[in-house]
């Protein structure tokens, strides 16, 4: 139980790797809460881990709204009895839909995508260090993608947005180490999902395959990075950027695009 005690928020967690990392912080011991726009998947998920023994509410929000993070963070802590862990796991679902390079970029798009990616961590973390600050401790992840430094082709407001993400990152690292608060940061490679790699063909998958050394990624080695820097394990680590890319970040290989 190596989150027991820990009292987490993770967002973007009604699916996908949000989802993987809230179920994986329950089986360590954190009591959770799991949140997005979906009530359906949310609660879906609170009765998949509850049903597992764990511990784990659901609170509905919209990130790319100000006001609705600061609520998250305050019905959040009250629904736990404060906030030792947040991760900023949500992305802009416009980045699938309408990114591109800048020249092609609306000022929309590129608007929703820095909101939601780069604003609300920051509006997240803003209401949650004072918790933090007030447990005593805390440990910040935030959820960015190789995409920062290693830029593929059409997606100039996902790319910045998680750059700025990264930069966030050390900065609440070198302003909060004096209060125990860490901030960290995981970058994955290429990671499966369910739906939108459902039909993958061969091709298309033998050219994500060839952006690693090892496999594909699995939501659950994103979730078992996090419970690493959101346990005590990791209390003399903060402000790095952890590439979990199966060894793509080490060598040459093929660039989504």
């Amino acid at each position: 139980m190596r989150l027991q005690g820990e009292l987490a928020l993770v967002t973007g967690s009604t699916s996908g790797i949000g989802a993987a990392i809230a179920t994986r912080f329950a089986a360590e011991g954190a009591s959770v809460i799991v949140t997005g726009r979906d009530e359906d998947r949310a609660n879906f998920v609170v009765a998949t881990i509850t049903a597992a023994g764990g511990t784990a509410h659901s609170v509905l929000a919209d990130v790319g709204d100000e006001s609705q993070c600061v609520r998250l963070v305050a019905e959040s802590a009250a629904r736990l009895g404060g906030l030792t862990v947040l991760v900023n796991n949500a992305v802009a679902s416009i980045v699938d839909e309408h990114d591109g390079a800048v020249a092609d970029l609306t000022t929309t798009a590129w608007d929703a995508s820095l909101r939601v990616n780069l604003s609300a961590p920051m509006w997240l973390c803003r209401a949650a260090i004072p918790l933090m600050r007030a447990a005593g401790r805390g440990s910040i992840v935030n959820i960015s993608t190789r995409q920062a430094e290693r830029a593929s082709k059409g997606y100039a407001a996902y790319v910045a947005s998680k750059a700025g993400l990264n930069g966030l990152t050390r900065a609440i690292a070198v302003d909060e180490a004096q209060h125990g608060i860490r901030c960290n940061t995981v970058s994955p490679g290429y990671v499966l999902n369910e739906r939108r790699d459902a039909e993958i063909t061969p091709e298309r998958r033998a050219r994500l395959e060839a952006m690693h050394l090892t496999r594909l990624g699995q939501a659950d080695d994103v979730a078992y990075a996090c419970v690493y820097l959101a346990s005590r394990e990791s209390e003399f680590l903060t402000g790095v950027n952890l590439p979990l890319d199966g060894g793509g970040s080490a060598a040459r290989g093929a660039v989504l695009g």
